[in-house]
Order: C-alpha cells, then structure tokens, then sequence
C-alpha cells in the first residue's frame, strides 16, 4: 500500500482527523466513498471493454504462461540443442527435396573440420586485457 505501513497510516489518519475536523468528516468521508467507486466502475469497464474487443475473458487467462520469471535461458537453449527435430527423407518424396536433401549433404561434406588445440598441462590460457 505504497510503502506505508500500519503505525504510519495511523499517524497520517489522526493527523487527517486533526486537519480536517469532526464536523467536516462525514462530508469527506462520502467523497472517499464515491471516489472508490468511481474507481471501481472505471476499472470493470475497462474489462468490459478488453473482453469485447480482445475477445477472451480476462480471468480465463493463464498469466502464470506470461511471466518472465519461469524463463531460464539456459533450459531454453538446452532443449533446444537437445530437441531433434531432423526427419529423414522418405522413398516416395519428390525429386526437389531428394536433390536439397543431397546439396545440403555436399554442403557438409565441403565444410572446414575444426580442430581444438589443447594447452599443454600446467600452461595457463591466453588472456586478453583488452577483451573485458
């Protein structure tokens, strides 16, 4: 409740109490009062409008899918690399994807072979200064 808590709210009640008075309480009491439910009728239109124009009902949705915080970029990319998603190339396929099938094959077979050097035992790795 914008960061205050309850001693403070006490306070800045009888505070109000002391400013405003007890005969003008009641009248500022009711403006509380219709100035909630103005807030009220404004927020149930609002849904009412959301609902018409987007179509699905508000409390229908699953707002635990939308929250970034279930996300972990490591788990993403994991499943992603781990997913298999390559289908072989059936007999009964047409010749176009039989002769993409066969350029992409080529294509592999043309790339560099990487090779990792490895640092001899107790050689510390290269540091760049610059890099960080």
């Amino acid at each position: 409740m914008l960061g205050i808590n309850g001693p403070e709210f006490l306070l800045l009640l009888i505070i109000g109490l002391l400013v405003i008075g007890p005969s003008r309480l009641p009248e500022y009491t009711q403006k509380l009062a219709n100035i909630v439910k103005e807030v009220r009728r404004m927020a149930s239109g609002a849904r009412e409008q959301i609902k018409e124009e987007v179509g699905i009902d508000i409390d229908d949705v699953d707002w635990k899918k939308y929250d970034p915080r279930q996300y972990d970029p490591r788990r993403i990319i994991k499943e992603a690399l781990l997913e298999d998603d390559t289908k072989p190339v059936s007999a009964g396929a047409p010749a176009a994807a039989a002769t993409v099938a066969a350029a992409s094959a080529a294509a592999a077979d043309r790339r560099p072979v990487r090779v990792a050097e490895r640092l001899p035992d107790g050689e510390k790795a290269p540091f760049d200064s610059e890099a960080t």
